[in-house]
């Protein structure tokens, strides 16, 4: 298989869009990147010719530091067949050829690897560039960049040294910007360059231009390595293995000529969704000034008072509009293209699937099942099921009076976020550390800051525009950001942010709103968003094609009412716990388990009216929907006074003996509670708790049937690990049940268990005539079968994913090769002796979209997770199902 694939625009446009673009090896082998540029090509669109290296080089050359023997000949053909499609030559006197040299991964990682441009420049081409433009200005200028990316990124020189001599060299000649530069400016600018490389690196700046390709590309090869792609990779669970292509392409100048621009452009707007043409665009300039955000750019649309593409170059941009909509109906999604215009002529470097906002994704998705564009099923997969939480991001409420509202900027990502301004990543990563909020601010943001913009709650730039670095990684961090805010004065030595008469430093707290552009002084008031029409039309799609039954974890009416609001099913866990904690009831509580007599019994009494009523009106809220209800698990100490001073106060409170109580407590204590005493063992050796809690769900019961309500709740014995037991304890409930049955012959109840431990999980198939239903509680699960708490692992877990012991953090994302293999067993043994026993999840994992494709897989009936999770999970089950089974969706082939 050749190392090296070619690409040149085809000459005859195809009649038809094709569904999937013929490419000349996987596309994993090429990247996204490249992938895509063969697909341009195949569609007959402008592309400058290139060629490919894939991606399995960049095993080879990190392993061996070298190239593969065959390389080198494959470089040199694939290279005259770009001379020859381009017309130029790589190295001539005249009319010489430039190039690109880009990374390519398999998914995009925007800034994150490294980028040449202008290669093939030396003392000599660079003349042939002057001549062949007339305009040396512009030769020298490539030159000048060239310089400094090679001097960079090959020779690993810093990047402010050459900035210094450039901004140095200007004001020295009282220059406002390069167009006032003189060819001898240029030359000593060059000249300068080329002796800081020599002087840092110890070797001189090489003039052959194979040997700067070649350079290059190993360059590029090893940006895969660079602290920011680690990041990201990190940050995004990316495998450090899959390593990327690398593409190298004819150079098309932006800034050639008063007729050449470079932009970025959307088929459709990135942070609102609109179906537009969406970007922006600088005249004479190379892409990175728009992308890094040196210079705000201007639309591409017409806009009062400022240029616009469509009125300075309206014949590219007629072109740039047609590719757009043609790019997006072949790959079916919005599209994210880079673009060049040379003398009037455009030309289209990259496409990729566009970053949005998440109101976006939902608004695109639904749009394009209305416009027939794909059908409900491939719209649900293009959405990003974790993403939605950003919905519930806070929006700036009305602002009081009296609110200084210090400047406006352009409305990057959405969200409204306080915190306190800094002004470095570094300072935003301690802050984070120290759990405290901040706003990143910055002149502009790049690559290098990626980590800060991970750790902040929000980010602020002074330039660059809606497309530059800042914009584009905040929406996909979900990141409010505000960008390109140019009334504001930052001065970054002394970090102090000035905004017409107020000074602000770090530490001093600001509000941005990423949707309306606002930046606020001080800690602006925010609210929850509604859920928009097409979320909720989303989410009826979802219903129809998931299999999975979606309920929320609760501890509280609020929370039952807020799962109800985001879509959920019913109730998957109902923490019991919480009810004790309610105001008035903890001493309560505390005299049902420490006292004795009519003590006790005045307190058991008055827990069994205030839980009856608490179940009572949880069941008038959920009405016939599934309700699962936790017993007691939490041993009795987290109940309990935690000193001598709060056990007298406890004492005098209930009228209780001290030596009484101290007895009682010493009793009750645990040396490793949630090992100990909690759970199943609680409930069997504190017989009153388990049947006050049975004996108030029951007497609800029957209040709501009287009313006309016939519920069924699920009673969950928590912690079990021998069917004894729970044999037990059913029969106990079955005693409490006898009268209600007695009087009503449709009294119904499941009874069913947590499976916590690995014993309860193996012996799945004995506790299965026993039950009505198991479910797993994923997190004490994990914490068993790893032997870790989750409290304490969080130093030594970060070591464990960044050495990649472990693909994701086992808390977050269920470990399917343990504790999913330990839930797997489960299901199978339990149901090969009860084939419809209802088998649910319900830790954090229930909300995790990875999570609820394992427990799609297993045929589960349900997963339940935080109500905030609701909606993420109701997409995430329908893609499993969708992925699982696509004729699952009746309306996938409908365009």
């Amino acid at each position: 298989m050749p190392w090296v694939y070619s690409f040149a625009p085809q000459t005859k446009k195809p009649r038809r869009v094709a569904a999937v673009p013929i490419l000349p090896v996987a596309a994993e082998e090429l990247g996204n990147k490249a992938a895509n540029l063969f697909a341009m090509c195949a569609l007959g669109l402008p592309v400058p010719p290139g060629f490919v290296l894939r991606a399995e080089l960049c095993a080879h050359y990190h392993r061996r530091r070298g190239w593969p023997r065959a390389l080198s000949g494959e470089v040199k053909r694939a290279l005259a067949q770009v001379e020859r499609a381009s017309g130029r030559g790589f190295g001539a006197r005249n009319n010489p050829l430039l190039v690109s040299v880009r990374a390519s991964g398999r998914v995009s990682m925007p800034g994150m690897l490294d980028t040449v441009l202008n290669l093939g420049l030396n003392d000599v081409t660079v003349m042939g560039l002057a001549q062949a433009s007339n305009n040396p200005a512009f030769a020298y200028d490539c030159y000048r960049r060239f310089l400094h990316t090679y001097g960079a990124l090959v020779r690993g020189v810093e990047s402010e040294a050459f900035e210094d001599i450039w901004e140095n060299c200007k004001l020295d000649r009282g220059y406002a910007d390069e167009q006032e530069m003189r060819p001898r400016d240029w030359l000593v600018v060059i000249r300068a360059f080329q002796a800081l490389i020599r002087r840092k690196s110890k070797k001189p700046f090489p003039q052959n231009v194979t040997t700067q390709l070649w350079d290059a590309m190993g360059a590029v090869f090893d940006s895969w390595r660079n602290a920011r792609a680690r990041a990201w990779r990190d940050l995004h669970r990316l495998p450090d293995d899959w390593g990327m292509a690398v593409s190298v392409q004819s150079m098309v100048f932006g800034n050639w000529d008063a007729d050449s621009a470079t932009g970025v452009a959307f088929s459709r707007n990135p942070t609102t969704g609109q179906k537009q043409l969406y970007g922006e665009f600088l005249p004479r300039a190379q892409g990175e000034e728009v992308v890094a955000g040196l210079r705000t750019p201007f639309s591409l649309t017409k806009s009062e008072g400022e240029p616009s593409m469509q009125t300075a170059l309206p014949q590219a941009f007629r072109a740039l509009a047609r590719a757009a909509d043609l790019l997006e109906r072949h790959f079916g999604d919005m599209q994210d293209i880079e673009f060049t215009v040379q003398q009037k002529k455009l030309w289209l470097l990259q496409t990729r699937r566009a970053r949005r906002s998440v109101a976006a994704a939902v608004k695109i998705a639904a749009d394009m099942v209305r416009e027939k564009r794909l059908g409900k099923g491939q719209a649900l997969l293009l959405l990003d099921a974790p993403a939605l939480m950003q919905l519930l991001h806070p929006e700036l409420a009305p602002l009081r009076a009296g609110a200084v509202v210090l400047a406006s900027g352009l409305p990057a990502s959405p969200g409204a976020v306080s915190g306190e301004l800094v002004f470095s990543s570094q300072a935003a990563v301690a802050a984070a550390a120290q759990e405290r909020r901040v706003i990143l601010v910055r002149p502009e943001t790049s690559p290098e800051d990626i980590q800060g913009m991970v750790a902040a709650r929000g980010v602020l730039t002074v330039r660059g525009g809606l497309t530059s670095h800042a914009a584009v990684v905040a929406r996909g961090l979900g990141r409010p950001c505000v960008s390109g805010a140019g009334a504001l004065q930052l001065d970054e030595r002394r970090e102090i942010l000035r905004a017409g008469r107020h000074v602000l430093r770090a530490g001093d707290r600001l509000t941005i709103d990423g949707a309306s552009g606002k930046i606020v002084l001080g800690e602006a008031a925010t609210r929850q968003p509604a859920l928009s029409d097409e979320i909720l039309r989303l989410m009826g799609w979802s219903d129809k094609m998931r299999r999975l039954q979606i309920r929320a974890n609760a501890d509280t009416l609020e929370d039952a009412k807020a799962a109800l609001r985001y879509g959920a099913d019913g109730l998957g866990l109902l923490r019991t716990e919480q009810m004790f904690f309610a105001p008035g009831r903890l001493d309560m509580f505390r005299a049902f388990v420490l006292g004795a007599g009519k003590v006790r019994e005045r307190a058991r009494q008055s827990l069994l009216r205030r839980q009856r009523a608490d179940f009572y009106h949880l069941f008038r809220l959920l009405g016939t929907r599934p309700i699962a209800i936790r017993l007691l698990d939490p041993p009795l100490q987290r109940f309990l006074p935690q000193n001598a001073d709060e056990a007298e106060a406890l004492a005098a409170r209930l009228k209780l003996p001290p030596e009484r109580l101290r007895a009682r407590l010493a009793e009750i204590a645990n040396f490793n509670p949630m090992l100990g005493h909690r759970g199943v063992r609680l409930l069997l050796t504190e017989e009153g708790i388990f049947t006050l809690q049975v004996q108030a769900i029951f007497e609800a019961m029957a209040l709501c049937a009287r009313r006309g309500l016939r519920v069924q709740p699920e009673i969950m014995v928590p912690f079990v690990s021998l069917p004894p037991e729970l044999a037990a304890l059913s029969a106990r409930a079955a005693q409490c049940a006898a009268p209600f049955r007695a009087r009503d012959k449709r009294f119904r109840y499941r009874l069913g268990i947590m499976i916590e431990t690995p014993r309860a999980a193996l012996l799945a198939a004995d506790f299965a005539p026993l039950v009505d239903f198991v479910s797993f509680g994923s997190n004490d699960l994990t914490q068993l079968s790893f032997g870790m708490s989750r409290d304490d692992a969080a130093g030594f877990l970060r070591t464990y994913l960044q050495r990649d012991f472990l693909p994701a953090d086992p808390f977050v994302q269920l470990d399917e090769d343990g504790v999913g293999a330990l839930i797997g067993l489960a299901v199978r043994r339990a149901r090969a002796r009860r084939p419809r026993l209802i088998c649910g999840l319900c830790g954090e994992h229930g909300g995790d979209a990875a999570s609820i494709r394992f427990c799609s897989a297993l045929a589960m009936n349900y997963v339940s997770c935080s109500p905030y999770r609701v909606p993420i999970a109701r997409l995430a089950a329908a893609q499993a199902a969708l992925t699982e089974n696509p004729a699952r969706n009746p309306a996938s082939g409908s365009r």
